[in-house]
Protein backbone atom coordinates (compact mmCIF):
# COMPACT_ATOMS: atom_id res chain seq x y z
CA UNK A 1 0.00 0.00 0.00
CA UNK A 2 1.42 3.48 -0.80
CA UNK A 3 1.79 5.73 2.06
CA UNK A 4 -1.17 8.59 2.10
CA UNK A 5 2.35 11.85 2.10
CA UNK A 6 3.60 12.85 -1.03
CA UNK A 7 6.84 12.75 -1.21
CA UNK A 8 8.82 14.82 -3.72
CA UNK A 9 10.20 13.10 -7.19
CA UNK A 10 13.14 15.33 -8.70
CA UNK A 11 15.43 14.91 -11.91
CA UNK A 12 18.62 16.68 -12.46
CA UNK A 13 18.56 17.23 -15.72
CA UNK A 14 21.73 17.12 -16.91
CA UNK A 15 24.12 14.64 -18.90
CA UNK A 16 27.27 12.41 -17.92
CA UNK A 17 30.01 14.88 -18.94
CA UNK A 18 28.32 17.76 -17.09
CA UNK A 19 29.03 16.01 -13.73
CA UNK A 20 31.15 18.15 -11.03
CA UNK A 21 33.44 14.80 -10.00
CA UNK A 22 34.83 15.09 -14.41
CA UNK A 23 35.37 18.61 -14.43
CA UNK A 24 38.76 18.30 -14.35
CA UNK A 25 38.74 16.00 -17.13
CA UNK A 26 36.17 17.43 -19.37
CA UNK A 27 36.03 21.11 -19.66
CA UNK A 28 32.80 22.95 -20.57
CA UNK A 29 34.35 23.95 -24.10
CA UNK A 30 34.32 19.71 -24.70
CA UNK A 31 30.50 19.63 -24.19
CA UNK A 32 29.26 20.53 -27.28
CA UNK A 33 31.92 18.20 -29.06
CA UNK A 34 30.63 15.23 -26.92
CA UNK A 35 27.69 12.31 -27.70
CA UNK A 36 24.93 13.72 -26.01
CA UNK A 37 22.56 11.16 -24.27
CA UNK A 38 20.20 13.03 -22.48
CA UNK A 39 16.98 12.70 -24.65
CA UNK A 40 16.88 8.42 -24.46
CA UNK A 41 17.38 9.08 -21.17
CA UNK A 42 14.51 11.53 -20.91
CA UNK A 43 12.05 10.02 -22.58
CA UNK A 44 12.70 7.11 -20.95
CA UNK A 45 12.33 8.54 -17.25
CA UNK A 46 8.63 10.29 -18.48
CA UNK A 47 7.57 6.99 -20.13
CA UNK A 48 8.10 5.84 -16.39
CA UNK A 49 6.47 8.42 -14.62
CA UNK A 50 3.33 7.70 -16.94
CA UNK A 51 3.25 4.13 -16.49
CA UNK A 52 2.98 4.88 -12.40
CA UNK A 53 1.15 8.18 -12.50
CA UNK A 54 4.19 10.30 -10.88
CA UNK A 55 4.14 13.97 -11.71
CA UNK A 56 7.75 15.54 -10.90
CA UNK A 57 10.37 18.27 -10.58
CA UNK A 58 12.87 18.76 -13.34
CA UNK A 59 15.84 20.75 -12.50
CA UNK A 60 17.11 21.65 -16.01
CA UNK A 61 20.27 23.34 -16.58
CA UNK A 62 19.76 26.48 -19.25
CA UNK A 63 23.05 24.88 -21.29
CA UNK A 64 21.13 21.65 -21.75
CA UNK A 65 17.60 23.71 -22.37
CA UNK A 66 19.03 26.00 -24.97
CA UNK A 67 20.17 22.45 -27.28
CA UNK A 68 16.99 20.25 -26.31
CA UNK A 69 13.81 22.85 -26.23
CA UNK A 70 10.95 20.44 -28.01
CA UNK A 71 12.39 17.74 -25.08
CA UNK A 72 11.88 20.74 -22.35
CA UNK A 73 8.51 21.42 -24.28
CA UNK A 74 7.51 17.45 -23.63
CA UNK A 75 8.48 17.19 -20.09
CA UNK A 76 6.31 20.40 -19.00
CA UNK A 77 3.10 19.28 -21.88
CA UNK A 78 3.09 15.96 -19.91
CA UNK A 79 2.21 18.25 -16.81
CA UNK A 80 5.73 18.16 -14.74
CA UNK A 81 7.06 21.18 -13.04
CA UNK A 82 10.27 23.01 -14.89
CA UNK A 83 12.70 24.18 -12.50
CA UNK A 84 16.05 25.78 -12.49
CA UNK A 85 19.34 24.26 -12.32
CA UNK A 86 21.48 27.18 -13.19
CA UNK A 87 22.81 27.21 -16.64
CA UNK A 88 26.51 24.90 -16.51
CA UNK A 89 26.53 23.50 -13.60
CA UNK A 90 29.11 25.75 -12.13
CA UNK A 91 28.88 25.08 -8.17
CA UNK A 92 27.97 28.65 -6.24
CA UNK A 93 31.24 28.02 -4.15
CA UNK A 94 33.10 29.31 -7.92
CA UNK A 95 31.06 32.16 -8.38
CA UNK A 96 31.42 35.53 -6.92
CA UNK A 97 27.78 37.10 -6.25
CA UNK A 98 27.30 39.19 -9.56
CA UNK A 99 28.19 36.39 -11.00
CA UNK A 100 25.86 33.73 -9.42
CA UNK A 101 22.99 36.51 -9.95
CA UNK A 102 23.17 36.54 -13.70
CA UNK A 103 23.35 32.75 -13.90
CA UNK A 104 20.10 32.56 -11.88
CA UNK A 105 18.19 35.35 -13.60
CA UNK A 106 19.47 33.75 -17.00
CA UNK A 107 18.38 30.46 -16.94
CA UNK A 108 14.97 31.13 -15.10
CA UNK A 109 14.18 33.45 -18.11
CA UNK A 110 15.78 31.31 -20.32
CA UNK A 111 13.49 28.18 -19.22
CA UNK A 112 10.36 30.36 -18.63
CA UNK A 113 10.66 31.54 -22.53
CA UNK A 114 11.15 27.87 -22.84
CA UNK A 115 8.21 26.02 -21.28
CA UNK A 116 5.87 28.36 -21.01
CA UNK A 117 6.01 28.19 -17.21
CA UNK A 118 6.85 30.30 -14.58
CA UNK A 119 9.84 29.04 -12.83
CA UNK A 120 9.64 28.65 -9.09
CA UNK A 121 12.70 26.59 -7.81
CA UNK A 122 15.90 26.01 -7.93
CA UNK A 123 18.79 23.35 -6.82
CA UNK A 124 22.22 24.61 -7.26
CA UNK A 125 25.47 22.44 -9.01
CA UNK A 126 26.39 19.69 -6.28
CA UNK A 127 23.76 20.81 -3.72
CA UNK A 128 26.82 23.93 -3.25
CA UNK A 129 24.61 26.28 -0.71
CA UNK A 130 26.41 25.76 2.60
CA UNK A 131 27.70 27.64 5.63
CA UNK A 132 29.66 29.99 3.49
CA UNK A 133 27.36 31.08 1.23
CA UNK A 134 23.97 31.70 2.45
CA UNK A 135 23.67 35.25 0.70
CA UNK A 136 23.21 32.57 -2.28
CA UNK A 137 18.96 32.72 -0.59
CA UNK A 138 18.95 36.41 -0.96
CA UNK A 139 19.94 36.85 -4.09
CA UNK A 140 17.35 33.37 -5.61
CA UNK A 141 14.75 35.62 -3.20
CA UNK A 142 15.13 38.41 -5.30
CA UNK A 143 15.59 36.58 -8.61
CA UNK A 144 11.85 35.94 -8.19
CA UNK A 145 12.14 32.41 -7.38
CA UNK A 146 9.57 30.83 -4.29
CA UNK A 147 12.16 27.83 -3.30
CA UNK A 148 15.30 26.55 -3.70
CA UNK A 149 16.21 22.91 -2.82
CA UNK A 150 19.83 23.01 -2.79
CA UNK A 151 20.87 21.84 0.70
CA UNK A 152 21.88 18.25 1.96
CA UNK A 153 22.56 18.72 5.65
CA UNK A 154 25.04 15.65 5.87
CA UNK A 155 28.87 15.87 6.13
CA UNK A 156 30.34 15.32 2.76
CA UNK A 157 33.61 15.93 0.69
CA UNK A 158 31.92 17.92 -1.76
CA UNK A 159 28.77 19.44 -0.29
CA UNK A 160 26.71 19.50 2.53
CA UNK A 161 25.51 21.34 5.67
CA UNK A 162 26.69 18.86 8.84
CA UNK A 163 24.02 19.65 11.53
CA UNK A 164 21.67 21.51 8.93
CA UNK A 165 17.78 21.78 9.20
CA UNK A 166 16.39 18.46 8.01
CA UNK A 167 13.35 19.76 6.82
CA UNK A 168 11.72 23.49 5.00
CA UNK A 169 12.72 26.73 6.52
CA UNK A 170 13.05 29.99 5.46
CA UNK A 171 16.71 30.93 5.84
CA UNK A 172 17.18 34.59 7.21
CA UNK A 173 13.44 34.96 8.21
CA UNK A 174 13.41 35.49 3.88
CA UNK A 175 10.50 34.31 2.07
CA UNK A 176 12.12 31.97 0.46
CA UNK A 177 11.62 28.81 1.07
CA UNK A 178 14.41 26.20 1.49
CA UNK A 179 13.78 21.97 1.06
CA UNK A 180 16.08 20.17 2.16
CA UNK A 181 17.30 17.16 0.40
CA UNK A 182 16.44 13.80 2.58
CA UNK A 183 18.01 12.02 5.16
CA UNK A 184 17.16 9.50 8.12
CA UNK A 185 17.71 9.79 11.48
CA UNK A 186 19.94 6.93 13.16
CA UNK A 187 21.18 6.93 16.90
CA UNK A 188 22.30 10.55 16.57
CA UNK A 189 23.65 9.98 12.62
CA UNK A 190 22.29 11.54 9.45
CA UNK A 191 22.06 8.84 6.86
CA UNK A 192 21.61 9.87 3.10
CA UNK A 193 17.88 8.83 1.75
CA UNK A 194 17.52 11.19 -1.36
CA UNK A 195 18.64 9.10 -4.09
CA UNK A 196 21.44 9.81 -6.21
CA UNK A 197 24.72 7.38 -5.56
CA UNK A 198 23.48 6.36 -2.17
CA UNK A 199 20.31 4.83 -3.89
CA UNK A 200 22.24 2.99 -6.04
CA UNK A 201 24.57 1.93 -3.17
CA UNK A 202 21.92 0.83 -0.36
CA UNK A 203 20.01 -2.14 -0.90
CA UNK A 204 16.71 -1.29 -2.04
CA UNK A 205 15.30 -2.48 1.36
CA UNK A 206 17.30 0.16 3.23
CA UNK A 207 15.90 3.32 0.89
CA UNK A 208 12.76 1.81 1.46
CA UNK A 209 12.88 1.41 5.06
CA UNK A 210 14.05 4.70 5.47
CA UNK A 211 12.26 7.11 3.24
CA UNK A 212 8.53 5.16 5.03
CA UNK A 213 10.26 6.00 8.81
CA UNK A 214 10.41 9.55 7.43
CA UNK A 215 6.67 9.30 6.23
CA UNK A 216 5.59 7.73 9.90
CA UNK A 217 7.66 9.26 12.52
CA UNK A 218 8.54 12.11 10.97
CA UNK A 219 5.22 12.94 9.35
CA UNK A 220 6.99 14.70 6.11
CA UNK A 221 7.72 14.13 2.83
CA UNK A 222 10.79 12.85 1.33
CA UNK A 223 12.78 14.92 -0.90
CA UNK A 224 14.09 12.38 -3.38
CA UNK A 225 16.66 13.01 -6.99
CA UNK A 226 17.77 11.06 -9.08
CA UNK A 227 20.03 12.12 -13.15
CA UNK A 228 18.86 11.21 -16.82
CA UNK A 229 22.77 9.51 -17.12
CA UNK A 230 21.91 6.83 -13.59
CA UNK A 231 19.72 4.74 -16.04
CA UNK A 232 22.40 4.58 -19.20
CA UNK A 233 25.04 1.86 -18.10
CA UNK A 234 26.00 2.13 -21.90
CA UNK A 235 27.07 5.78 -21.41
CA UNK A 236 30.82 6.86 -22.36
CA UNK A 237 33.51 6.54 -20.14
CA UNK A 238 36.26 9.56 -19.81
CA UNK A 239 39.60 8.01 -19.70
CA UNK A 240 42.14 8.66 -16.79
CA UNK A 241 38.61 9.17 -13.63
CA UNK A 242 40.27 8.06 -10.04
CA UNK A 243 38.84 5.16 -8.12
CA UNK A 244 36.60 6.98 -6.08
CA UNK A 245 35.25 8.69 -8.96
CA UNK A 246 34.24 5.78 -10.90
CA UNK A 247 32.97 4.33 -7.96
CA UNK A 248 30.47 6.90 -7.10
CA UNK A 249 29.77 7.75 -10.64
CA UNK A 250 29.50 3.94 -11.87
CA UNK A 251 28.14 1.69 -8.89
CA UNK A 252 25.02 -0.13 -10.27
CA UNK A 253 23.94 1.79 -12.89
CA UNK A 254 22.31 -1.72 -14.63
CA UNK A 255 20.23 -2.22 -11.17
CA UNK A 256 18.88 1.59 -11.20
CA UNK A 257 16.15 1.18 -13.85
CA UNK A 258 14.63 -1.91 -11.90
CA UNK A 259 15.28 0.25 -8.18
CA UNK A 260 13.77 3.25 -9.76
CA UNK A 261 10.63 1.57 -10.82
CA UNK A 262 9.76 -0.24 -7.04
CA UNK A 263 9.99 2.90 -5.71
CA UNK A 264 7.61 4.92 -7.87
CA UNK A 265 5.06 1.75 -7.61
CA UNK A 266 5.79 1.61 -3.69
CA UNK A 267 5.42 5.56 -2.72
CA UNK A 268 3.11 7.91 -3.57
CA UNK A 269 5.53 10.77 -5.76
CA UNK A 270 4.22 14.62 -6.90
CA UNK A 271 6.26 17.59 -8.07
CA UNK A 272 7.94 20.18 -5.45
CA UNK A 273 5.67 22.94 -6.34
CA UNK A 274 2.70 20.99 -5.82
CA UNK A 275 3.92 19.75 -2.50
CA UNK A 276 4.35 22.92 -0.68
CA UNK A 277 2.00 24.91 -2.94
CA UNK A 278 0.39 26.16 0.77
CA UNK A 279 4.24 27.15 2.10
CA UNK A 280 4.57 28.47 -1.42
CA UNK A 281 1.37 30.46 -1.90
CA UNK A 282 0.68 29.54 -5.21
CA UNK A 283 -2.82 28.72 -6.40
CA UNK A 284 -4.69 25.30 -6.31
CA UNK A 285 -5.39 23.12 -8.28
CA UNK A 286 -1.84 22.82 -9.81
CA UNK A 287 -2.53 20.14 -12.71
CA UNK A 288 -3.76 19.98 -16.15
CA UNK A 289 -4.41 23.01 -17.87
CA UNK A 290 -4.25 24.95 -14.65
CA UNK A 291 -0.83 24.32 -13.91
CA UNK A 292 0.47 26.00 -17.07
CA UNK A 293 0.69 29.59 -16.33
CA UNK A 294 2.14 31.68 -19.52
CA UNK A 295 5.00 33.91 -19.15
CA UNK A 296 3.85 37.08 -20.10
CA UNK A 297 5.95 38.52 -23.25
Amino acid sequence: MRSEIRNAMTVDVEDYFQVSAFENHITREEWASLPCRIEKNIDLILSMFDDHGVKATFFTLGWIAERHTEMVRRIANAGHEIASHGYSHVRINRQDREAFRNDIIRTKHLLEDISGNIVHGYRAASFSINAENHWAHKELDSAGYKYSSSVYPIHHDLYGIPGGYRFAYRPGGGSLLEIPLSTYQWRGHRVPCAGGGYFRLFPYMISRSMINRINRNDNKPCIFYFHPWELDPGQPRPKGLNLKTRFRHYKNLHRMQSKLSLLLAEFNWGALQDIFMDELGLPSPLSGSEQTRMVAG
